[in-house]
């Protein structure tokens, strides 16, 4: 196998300003291509910091990518130094420029001329285009102690990198970086249960002849979801690999909501579209997350009539229609509440299916028969209405994405019968 390292620059990152997610994305990425990476480092925008970390890199690596550095300021040092760490004069590219200045006369904005230093180049660099900003991407192959290594310059923004990432950077990879043996593999997202549990469900046995014959089983647990990534390499790795899905799909069943990588909301989008149906949501506690969540998918628009944000206990009364008997009696945050939150929204919408959620995000607010944490979800369907309650004691923004989460899995769980 290959070595690829991962180099981010940004002082933004070493100061915790910006969260370095490049790593987790591109590492992803490189694994759906077959790829594992062996190293990742950060570094400040500084000179000396960054040839020093790109020159051990390569030492060891045979493909080194480096994000971050390519713009137009005086901090962004990545291209100078990698041309007199190789020891390569920087060439002018006009196809840069005339990119750069499309790009600008588009926007109807005024070009500093400082933003042309872009358009340079260390010498025998093959220019990757950037279709989302300015800074171009450089992939330059050399020679360290007589062996062949590859060097990948990528802007910092994610809307320039990942895009660029993916259209052209890897097909490069697997151009110039051809796996010599056979890899598979194949991943599922899960809802619905732990990292142990999972484990427990697909260790005892079952899988245990395909892990004897070079199956690699890994859980990486997200915030509400657990992704099995199941991979092998050599000449049985697709019988390996197909043989050993199949007991996992036997063994997680309906917990399973995608095995291509998709969010769950893309996935009830998806099915949304497929039965021409419709939904609207009333939240509460989530301040509107779900509705967020929702209209981050492409189609979203054919199927998601909208919500009501219903914070306070008038707005679920004068949107939703919430009694005011009932709020008195069993308080905001209720089975009841819930119920008539659902009915409510998905009456005003003219929906086939609604979601309420409200409940108690924290850190105060609770009470022994209500602790902190507590949430009911509302679901109501052509068929009727149904509650789910839960415990979700976290911070502020994990529990609006963990309830969210569960939400939608409820909304999964009834179309997908």
């Amino acid at each position: 196998m290959y070595q690829i390292e991962i180099i981010n620059t940004g002082a933004e990152i070493m100061m915790g300003f910006t969260l370095n997610t490049h790593h987790q994305w591109l590492a992803m990425k490189l694994l759906d291509l077959g790829y594992t990476i062996a190293r990742q480092v950060s570094v400040p925008d500084e000179g000396k910091a960054i040839r020093s970390a790109v020159s051990e890199a390569m030492d060891r690596s045979d493909l080194v990518i480096v994000t971050g550095g390519l713009g137009p300021t005086s901090d962004d040092k990545t291209r100078d130094e990698i041309s007199e760490l190789l020891n390569r004069q920087l060439i002018y590219s006009q196809e840069v420029e005339s990119h750069i200045r499309n790009c600008f006369s588009i926007r109807k904005r005024p070009m500093p001329e400082s933003v042309l230093i872009q358009a340079w180049a260390p010498e025998d660099s093959e220019i990757i285009m950037n279709h989302h900003g300015t800074a171009p991407g450089l992939w330059i192959d050399t020679l360290v102690n007589e062996k062949n290594k590859s060097l990948v310059l990528l802007p910092g923004p994610p809307r320039e990198l990942y895009p660029m990432f993916v259209d052209q950077v890897a097909p490069m990879i697997r151009a110039k970086l051809p796996l010599q043996s056979g890899a598979k593999l194949h991943l599922f997202n899960v809802v619905g249960l732990g990292e142990s549990q999972i484990q427990e469900r697909l260790e005892k046995g079952s899988l245990k002849p395909w892990i004897d014959k070079g199956l690699e089983l890994g859980y990486c647990a997200g915030r509400g979801e657990v992704t099995v990534r199941l991979m092998a390499t050599g000449g049985s790795a697709n019988e390996i690999v197909d043989s050993a899905s199949a007991e996992v799909r036997q063994k997680l069943g309906h917990t399973i909501f995608s095995e291509s990588g998709e969010s769950l909301e893309s996935v009830v989008i998806q099915r949304l579209r497929s039965m021409k149906s419709s939904l609207a949501v009333a939240e509460s506690c989530t301040g509107g997350f779900l509705g967020h969540r929702l209209t981050n998918v492409p189609g979203a628009s054919e199927v998601f009539w909208g919500g009501f944000l219903v914070y306070s206990n008038a707005a679920k009364s004068k949107l939703a229609g919430v009694s005011p008997k009932t709020l008195d009696q069993f308080g905001a945050v209720s089975r009841e509440t819930a119920i008539e939150l659902a009915q409510g929204v998905k009456a005003a919408a003219n929906a086939d299916y609604a979601i309420s959620i409200t409940g108690i995000a924290g850190p105060g607010g609770g009470s022994t028969e209500k602790p902190v944490g507590l949430v009911y979800i509302g679901l109501a369907t052509p068929d009727g209405v149904s509650v789910l309650e839960r415990i979700n004691t976290y911070d502020r923004e994990t529990f609006k994405l963990i309830t969210t989460q569960q939400a939608l899995d409820l909304l999964r769980a009834s179309i997908s019968k």
